[in-house]
């Protein structure tokens, strides 16, 4: 049984992509999980293991527990370096699930410290004196502050953090970072708890990873993970890897979409300059269901440009939420994509382009997908990745990418440029 080095649980499918993009773009090969793997799956454990959860927004006990069996799963399997990956906006509510589930991961490992690190500068994403920025506007500025389910009304870490947890919280500022990893590491031996890492350009990342890459257990966004696989070959802690090709994709193309963050409803806009398109509204799915969507895609060639969508503006979707219920609507969108789904890849379609955290997480469910393999970026965060059958699924984060995504993502695949990670 190979032995797992580095072992990382997500809280969402689209973020184990996004970590797992990072891991590869630094040259190791990642084998991606969908969901809790079976005990049966050890003797297929590999170095780089990146375990894919749907528990941003359950109840934060279901999530301490699923949080809890995975990282057992990946300590049994020799991993000694844990990640607690989460969104680089921080999404969670008052209750969770970021704390909670930091706090049960210490526990589980016997830790009085950890570190949080959401920046992701290649994304806009900046931490500044403990404060989490989107571009140029604080986090409770940005569009996150209408986010249907975890909506942010708040930019700073600690405060965001300290309801969570029961441990203290504390920081490592911005003076202190530029001032080098030796004074990184002091700092965070005269603290204890969650510790909020100030970081504003990739320079400072590189700053902290080499402060912390002998830590058992880090949390964060993505971008922090990079640095780390040239600092532990360079300490001698890394093992061989397996560099084995990527499977080849097939053909038919479709993009679904759930998310109705402002960059998926611009990249659906633009999308639509050019493709056909059938919007599902969740008003219409809980009268009638979603035959005629079905049928829509039936009508369509395998081949041409298409894509199917709920997404929509916030005001239109509070208004959905108001009738039907947060948690209704969003069960409605998710299981009628995730049996369009089914039905393209019964029509022979293989590319799939999946917007939406939720929704990659139902999709990839109903697919049957539960070990994917990492391959090239389309944009920073979201990579193409590979399972059999030809099967190949991009499953984007709702604000990741340009606008042009879409058809970057097909373009890339078309130019046999997916190839694996140098």
């Amino acid at each position: 049984m190979t032995t797992t080095f580095f072992g990382a649980i997500a809280d969402d499918f689209t973020g184990a992509t996004d970590l797992a993009a990072m891991l590869a773009r630094a040259g190791v090969p990642v084998t991606l999980r969908i969901g809790l793997p079976e005990a049966a799956a050890a003797t297929t454990a590999t170095a780089f293991e990146v375990i894919a959860l749907k528990i941003r927004t359950t109840p934060p006990e279901e999530a301490v527990a699923e949080a809890r069996t995975a990282c057992r799963w990946l300590r049994e399997r020799g991993a000694r370096r844990l990640f607690w990956k989460y969104c680089s906006t921080f999404d969670s509510t008052p209750r969770g699930n970021i704390g909670p589930v930091a706090d049960a991961l210490m526990s589980e490992m016997g830790l009085d410290r950890t570190v949080h690190c959401p920046a992701f500068p290649e994304n806009g994403r900046r931490v500044f004196m403990g404060n989490l920025f989107v571009g140029d506007r604080p986090l409770h500025e940005s569009p996150m502050k209408d986010h249907p389910l975890t909506p942010m009304r708040d930019a700073n870490l600690e405060r965001l953090l300290a309801p969570q947890v029961q441990r203290q919280t504390g920081l490592v500022p911005f003076p202190t970072v530029r001032q080098g990893a030796e004074t990184v590491r002091d700092a965070l031996e005269r603290l204890s708890g969650h510790v909020v890492l100030d970081a504003v350009e990739d320079a400072d990342l590189a700053t902290l990873a080499e402060a912390i890459h002998d830590m058992p257990l880090v949390c964060g966004g993505s971008a922090i993970a990079q640095p780390l696989p040239a600092l532990w070959r360079a300490a001698g802690a890394m093992g061989a890897t397996d560099d084995s090709p990527l499977p080849e994709a097939g053909s038919g193309q479709i993009v679904l979409s759930g998310s109705c963050s402002a960059m998926t409803r611009a990249q659906v806009g633009r999308y639509l300059d050019h493709a056909v398109g059938y919007r599902l509204d969740p008003l219409e799915l809980a009268e009638g269901g979603f035959g005629d969507a079905r049928a829509w895609l039936r009508a369509q060639d395998p081949a041409a440009r298409k894509i199917i969508y709920a997404t929509a503006e916030p005001k239109a979707v509070a208004a959905v939420q108001e009738k039907l219920g947060v948690g209704r609507a969003g069960a409605l969108v998710e299981d009628a994509l995730a049996q369009l789904a089914q039905d393209a890849r019964g029509l022979g379609i293989r590319r799939i382009v999946v917007a939406g955290g939720e929704t990659s997480g139902a999709v990839t469910r109903a697919l049957d997908v539960d070990r994917l393999r990492i391959g090239p970026e389309i944009a920073p965060g979201v990579p193409w990745c590979f399972a059999g059958d030809g099967l190949a699924l991009a499953l984007k984060s709702g604000n990741f990418g340009a606008e042009t995504f879409f058809d970057d993502a097909f373009a890339m695949l078309d130019a046999g440029t997916a190839a694996p990670a140098a």
